[in-house]
Order: structure tokens, then C-alpha cells, then sequence
């Protein structure tokens, strides 16, 4: 059809309607009552009414309530306008219907911390993910750009975008920068501000809650954000020139949204599409920059997820095995970053040294990763980093593979009779002591609940002692519900340990901040609220954590006698509770009542499925490539895919 102006109708045309060979994009039909509000919004946002039967594009962005997402809007709409610029029917414009940008919204991590407001961040990817499955499949968008920001929305919007399956692409909103103490000059964040809350003067506390954290963007050290958008750029989701720039960098405004409408534009028409992108070697790819930056534990929360999305139902069978993730740990990927919270600095000196593309220049040039995997760039990994001209390792913001920041990967897995699912996950980046030999043996100190932890740390944290290991538990996805985040306690327990010279670690079926530093285990598998070992564990129990065998056991319940009395106590209680355990926390919303009776493990991504069996879309095969990562600095070392 074409739209006359003069008399406001659409007329007849010799075009045939575009005939699109993916059920998931929807094309506004010729029936009046459908097509009448496309003709009306048309005009109204100022695009042509005769493009309405073409395929739809838009423009997405995640939003909530904190400094993480205040540059988003700007972002979206500077998108949303350069979109609408180039929509048309004229020589070289693009002959697509532009949709209204929309949002998702989500909850603030650094906010909600320690609180019990924060069961909601990680069911803020789920919700993420169902508000964008909702747009793209019933707008049934052929094309979509996604503005991200903060740690668990970027998730949820790669999530659906793999489910939907159509030309997309995702551009970091940005880091925020780092904060300056006037009186000291050094560089603040928000762990800054958490590892205050310990502090005995309130001046103090103030001073530096009041200038950790000015202007916008994500957090800016290698914290969950940070990991997220390098993951998913070096998955190719994302240009990895877009990763490292802060929120305010006028390129996100003035550069960046022509450049992706032109990527968006070649994928339509070469129907580059996300799970073309996403396969077994790129998600492999992104797992070893995770380990390569130090990221935050979360990664492997999310890139299970994020690979079930994609078609395979297990990360660790289809993926990567956890013997094979720890052998890489262990012997073969290094730290190349000194960032923060381990480290020295933030992802805003990451892009003045060059950005990310430097870091997968380095693992690229050492045999890590496999350079061949499509990027939304059209070009493979390997030719999308020498068309940016990825500088060198500058040695001390990022450090090169052969002399590295730090010789091991940054986290490890963890089996042993506390986490008989192997789901235990150690950021041994942030380690700053206790692994004598890479062994840690203490007494427990278990807490019910993290609010427990805090009232202690708030009132007597005197009474901590060298060697406890803390145990915080019904706190993962079903118990909380909802597996909130532990940097409240882990920061101050950070700042009583460097204080007192001593080493007190943490372990919990909850997980981590990627600002959480010291000797703390995540995701212990299956959880308390389930029934796992962890609930079992009593004060005083011996805990020992052996990184020779990458194992964390409670010696008593090595002996069956203790094992199955401990057991049959806890199932009475649970009995006696009608179902579920009394320390589990209250499921008082429907969402939470969701994660309650629906979210699946840890180790399985933590998401929400109908009787927490992973629920996959189109199920493929995960087929290996042959390509075996390698560092060529230490030869001998690498293994089989």
C-alpha cells in the first residue's frame, strides 16, 4: 500500500507483502481493525503509513530506580531518532515499520543490598526476559536495539533475544566513573561506601557514601556488570568497542546509534540471527574472558542461562564440563586485569588503555579463544579486533598473557559433600588470604538467614574469630526466595579481616556482588531450603576448602551416622512445617511465590520454570568445533574440547 496524504488513506500498490520465512516475526495485515491503530501511530511519531506492512524494528531499554540506568533514556532515544532519520521509501533509506521504544525495569543491586528488598534482583532477569518476550513476540520485531544496564537486565534482554531468534543487537549503556575522597584523592566506589558501613564514626560513613558514587552509569569496577557486558560482547552480541566507555562518553549519543542501525541493517538482510552468534564455542569464549578479567561469580549464574536460551539445555554437559572450567583455572587462563575490586581500576581506565578488544587480542594471540565465531558485526571474532586495531597490554591496567596480573583464572569450582551438585563457586581473584597452600580449614558459624549475619556484624563483630567459616543459608533461588546478593556482609566482613590481620570466610547457597572479596563460596548446591547438605552443617563443625582438589566438605558429615540423624531432624521440622522449612523467608508476592515453587538451581541458571524442570526452546545439539584453547606460554597444559 501506499499512503496518499491528500486524503489521508492508504493505496493500492503493486508490492507484494514481504514474506518473512521466521514464524517469530509478525507482519500488520491489510484487516482494518488490526492495521488502524498502525496507521494512527505511524503518523503520530512521524514515520510513513505505507511502511506499516513491512517488517518492524524498535529500539529497547532497561530502567529502575538508580543511577545505573539514568543515561539510558538518552540513549534509547538518540537510537530511536538516527532509526526513524533512516526509515523510508527513498533511494538508500530502509523500508522498515519503526515501533515505540520500550522498557523493562528492574530493581537496584547497590540499593537493595542487604536488605530484604534484594530477593528481587535476580528475579528482575526473569521479569527482564518475560517483558521483552512479550514485546518481541507479539510486536513480533524483525530487528531490535537493546540499551542495557545494570547487572541482571542485560541477561534477561540477551535471554529473550536468543528465544526470539530475530536480527538483535545490545549496546552497554556505560560504566559510571569512579568517585574521588576530597581529602585523600583516592578513587571510590560503591564497595568503597559498603566496606564503610563497619566504620564507628557516622561522619565518616557519610563522607564517603556522599562521594563514592557521582554521575551515572553501572558500576565501574570488574563488578557483575562489567563481567555481563564483556561477556556478551565477546560473545558478539555486542560491538566490542561499545563495552568499556563510560555512560557519559558522547560516542553512546553521537556515534554509536548510526553504527548500530548499520549492523542492525546488514543483519536483517544477511538474516544474521542471535543463535547463529551464540553457539557452543562463543559461549565457551566468553566463559574464558570471564576467568581472564577476574569477573564476578555471577557469570556462572547467568551463562547458564544465557546458554539455555540459546538452545542447549545444560552448560555443564553441553558447554563446558567443571573439571574442564577448573583445568583452564587452574593451569592454563591467567588474570589479565588489575581492576577493581581485587584490583587497582575501573572499566573507565580499561577504555583509555584501549578497551576490551585489547584483552581478547591477548587471549586470541596466546590460542585461548577461537577467533572464528560470528560476531553481530558480520565479521568472526578474530577479524572484528584487527579491524578495531586492538592495541597491545599497556602491563599495568591490562596485563599481557605471558607476564599476567594474576596466574590463575579468577574463579573455580567446587564439589565435595557440600556441594554434591558441583555448584560451589570461589572468585579466587578476591582472595586476599587463608589458602596456605591452597587449603582453608575453620570451624562454622551458621547463620539461618543472612539478616542473622548482620545483626552480629552490627553488634558484636568482636566475637568473630580467625578461621570461622561463616555459613549463611535459606538464601538461594526457592529458600529466600529469590538468591539475593551478599556484599553488605562480605564488605564489612572484608574490613574486619584487614583490620584484625585476621581470616574469616563465608559460604552460602545465596550468591555474591562481583564487588564481594575474601574467601567466599556461592551457589553451594542443592540448597538448604531443599534439603541440601548445607542445612545439615552445625556450629563448630571442621570445614575445609582444598583448592588441590577443588573440593569443600564438612568432616562430620563424612560420617553417615551424623549424616542421616541431622537428616531425619531436618525432615521432621520441614514435616511439622507443612512442606518447607521455617527458616526459609517469607514468599509474600506473587513473584516471590514464583521463585519459591519455580526457580531451578544454581548451577541450572537460577531461573523460573513450571516444577523447576529447564524449559528450552527449540532444543539443538551442542557439536564441538575441534578447537582446543591453549596458551602458548605454557605449553603442555591444554585438554581436549
Amino acid at each position: 500500500m501506499n499512503f496518499d496524504a491528500a486524503t489521508n488513506h492508504l493505496q493500492p500498490c503493486d508490492r507484494k507483502d514481504t514474506a518473512l520465512t521466521n514464524p517469530n516475526a509478525v507482519l500488520i495485515d491489510n484487516h482494518p481493525g488490526r492495521s488502524t491503530q498502525t496507521i494512527g501511530l505511524a503518523i503520530e511519531i512521524g514515520t510513513d503509513p505505507a511502511l506499516i506492512h513491512e517488517p518492524s524494528v524498535g529500539v529497547v531499554g532497561t530502567k529502575g530506580d538508580s543511577q545505573c540506568y539514568l543515561g539510558v533514556a538518552a540513549k534509547v532515544e538518540a537510537i530511536h531518532q538516527a532509526l526513524k532519520a533512516r526509515i523510508g521509501t527513498g533511494p538508500g533509506q530502509l523500508k522498515y515499520r519503526l515501533v515505540q521504544p520500550e522498557y523493562t525495569i528492574a530493581t537496584s543491586d547497590g540499593m537493595r543490598n542487604g536488605t530484604p528488598e534484594m530477593r528481587y534482583s535476580l528475579i528482575g532477569r526473569e521479569v527482564t526476559h518475560d517483558a521483552l518476550c512479550e514485546h518481541l513476540s507479539a510486536t513480533g520485531l524483525a530487528g531490535t536495539i537493546a540499551v542495557v544496564a545494570c547487572d541482571k537486565p542485560p541477561v534477561g534482554t540477551l535471554a529473550a533475544m536468543l528465544e526470539h531468534n530475530l536480527p538483535s543487537i545490545i549496546m552497554s549503556d556505560g560504566p559510571i566513573h569512579p568517585g574521588t575522597d576530597p581529602k585523600t584523592g583516592e578513587k571510590l566506589d560503591i564497595v568503597s561506601a559498603f566496606q564503610a558501613a563497619g566504620h564507628p564514626d557516622p561522619e565518616y560513613r557519610d563522607h564517603i557514601a556522599c562521594h563514592a558514587c557521582p554521575g551515572f552509569g553501572s558500576c565501574g569496577g570488574m563488578f557483575t556488570y562489567n563481567t555481563m557486558q564483556t561477556f556478551i560482547g565477546v560473545l558478539g552480541m555486542q560491538p566490542l568497542h561499545m563495552v568499556a566507555p563510560p555512560s557519559d562518553d558522547p560516542r553512546r549519543l553521537k556515534e554509536f546509534p548510526d553504527e548500530l542501525i548499520t549492523l542492525l541493517a546488514q543483519m536483517i538482510e544477511k538474516d544474521l540471527k542471535p543463535r547463529d552468534i551464540v553457539g557452543r564455542d562463543s559461549l565457551r569464549n566468553a566463559t574464558i574472558v570471564a576467568l581472564a578479567i577476574g569477573g564476578s561469580t555471577n557469570a556462572l549464574l547467568h551463562a547458564p542461562e544465557i546458554a539455555r536460551a540459546a538452545g542447549f539445555a545444560d552448560f555443564w554437559k553441553d558447554i563446558i564440563t567443571p573439571e574442564e572450567f577448573n583445568h583452564l583455572s587452574q593451569h592454563v587462563v591467567p588474570v589479565l586485569t588489575n581492576a577493581r575490586p581485587y584490583g587497582k581500576y575501573s572499566m573507565v581506565d580499561i577504555d583509555e588503555v584501549g578497551g576490551v578488544q585489547v584483552i581478547v587480542r591477548e587471549l586470541l594471540e596466546a590460542g585461548l579463544l577461537n577467533g572464528d565465531v560470528p560476531t553481530c558485526t558480520g565479521e568472526t571474532l578474530a577479524e572484528q579486533v584487527a579491524r578495531l586495531g586492538a592495541k597491545r597490554a599497556d602491563g599495568d591496567v591490562i596485563y599481557p598473557v605471558k607476564a599476567p596480573y594474576k596466574p590463575t583464572g579468577g574463579l573455580r569450582m567446587l564439589g565435595g559433600n557440600l556441594s554434591p551438585e558441583f555448584s560451589a563457586i570461589l572468585k579466587l581473584a578476591g582472595v586476599e588470604g587463608g589458602l596456605e597452600n591452597n587449603l582453608f580449614r575453620g570451624k562454622a558459624r551458621v547463620f539461618d538467614g543472612q539478616q542473622a549475619l548482620l545483626d552480629m556484624l552490627d553488634q558484636t563483630p568482636e566475637a568473630f574469630q580467625d578461621n570461622d567459616m561463616i555459613i549463611v543459608r535459606y538464601e538461594g533461588p526457592s529458600g529466600a526466595p529469590g538468591m539475593p546478593e551478599m556484599l553488605d556482609p562480605t564488605a564489612r566482613i572484608t574490613t574486619l579481616c584487614r583490620e584484625r590481620g585476621i581470616v574469616i570466610a563465608l559460604m552460602t547457597d545465596a550468591r555474591f556482588s562481583g564487588g564481594s572479596i575474601g574467601l567466599v563460596i556461592g551457589h553451594v548446591g542443592p540448597e538448604a531450603a531443599l534439603g541440601g547438605p548445607i542445612a545439615f552443617v552445625e556450629n563448630g563443625d571442621e570445614i575445609i576448602a582444598d583448592l588441590n582438589t577443588n573440593e569443600i566438605n564438612c568432616t562430620q558429615l563424612a560420617d553417615p551416622a551424623i549424616l542421616n540423624a541431622r537428616k531425619a531432624a531436618w525432615d521432621k521440622v520441614v514435616a511439622d512445617n507443612g512442606g518447607f522449612h521455617p527458616f526459609a523467608g517469607l514468599a509474600d508476592t506473587r513473584l516471590l511465590q514464583r521463585a519459591r515453587h519455580m526457580a531451578v538451581p544454581a548451577r541450572r541458571g537460577g531461573g523460573l520454570h513450571p516444577n523447576r524442570t529447564v524449559w528450552v526452546r527449540n532444543p539443538r545439539e551442542a557439536t564441538a568445533s575441534g578447537f582446543t584453547p591453549q596458551n602458548k606460554f605454557r605449553p603442555g597444559t591444554d585438554k581436549g574440547a
